[in-house]
């Protein structure tokens, strides 16, 4: 097949498996973990099996940072090297400075056709975005159409998750909404939600089990009678209870598309381990 004429480019917070980035031309450049007094670009230096294993034993917590505007400008001048122009589909604007380092090095390559996308969400949802931006550059889309199709994704999709504890939202100064949960005398499993590119409070419940029961049956209700369902389960290692999740969702709903993927570790700083969520829409 002709290489196609936009490249597709997304971030590392997306953590699509790697054969989905290679049957659909998907470029990814990394976020940072930066760890006592080191840099580890994420997936690349740091995976997530390392991270978490990491995660239970280290006193001090990993913070994260996006990449510069030189080095988006690096990746864009790669990629234009092989492509017309490029599609950069990117995590929320209001959880990192992802968008505004590329909207910077965008300037910096003066008129190479660049689109850059606020995706308004992140994780698979995000590579739910980029997925569907490489169909529309595969069938010959233009530039301008390939990141209305990745935005309409973004808007289109329900976000939600359950963290194991709101220590590494707050310490990470991404709890947004959900900070009303903090100091509760009750022991609570949070069910949060990705509301308008932030972190919002959806429900509280006394377990995880039912927590995951909650939010299964919002989606069941949310997808009612609805056809090419796309949905996503994400963890952090919560392998097990993913798998259930993932294998509920099949039986319940049968979506058209079932993708199951592990967090990257610069969504895990801010989440923790036994973090589990799904993303979906209809299209």
């Amino acid at each position: 097949m002709a290489k196609r004429k936009i490249a597709i480019l997304t971030d590392s917070t997306a953590y699509l498996p790697d054969e989905l980035l290679a049957e659909y031309d998907i470029h990814v450049i990394p976020l940072i973990v930066n760890w006592s007094g080191e840099s580890y670009r994420d997936n690349v230096d740091i995976s997530p099996e390392t991270f978490y294993e990491r995660l239970t034993i280290e006193k001090e917590l990993p913070t994260t940072s996006q990449p510069s505007a030189g080095q988006f400008k690096e990746f864009f001048e790669k990629l234009s090297k092989d492509y017309e122009g490029i599609a950069a589909i990117l995590l929320s604007s209001d959880l990192s400075g992802t968008v505004a380092s590329a909207l910077a090095a965008k300037e910096m390559m003066k008129d190479y056709p660049i689109e850059v996308v606020d995706s308004r969400v992140t994780t698979m949802a995000l590579g739910l975005c980029a997925l569907e931006a490489a169909k529309a550059a595969d069938s010959g889309k233009g530039i301008k159409e390939i990141a209305s199709v990745a935005r309409r994704v973004g808007e289109a999709q329900k976000v939600m998750f359950i963290v194991d504890t709101l220590e590494f939202l707050h310490k990470g100064g991404r709890i947004g909404g959900a900070q009303r949960f903090l100091g509760s005398v009750l022991a609570i499993k949070p069910l949060l939600q990705l509301l308008d590119g932030k972190i919002q409070p959806l429900e509280s419940v006394r377990t995880k089990k039912k927590a995951i029961s909650t939010m299964l049956t919002i989606l069941e209700e949310d997808m009612a009678g609805k056809d090419n369902i796309q949905v996503t389960v994400f963890h952090g290692v919560a392998d097990d209870e993913a798998q259930m999740v993932h294998d509920q969702i099949a039986a319940a709903i049968s979506p058209k598309t079932l993708i199951l993927a592990k967090l990257s570790p610069v969504i895990g700083v801010h989440t923790g381990p036994g973090t589990i969520g799904i993303s979906y829409y209809a299209e």
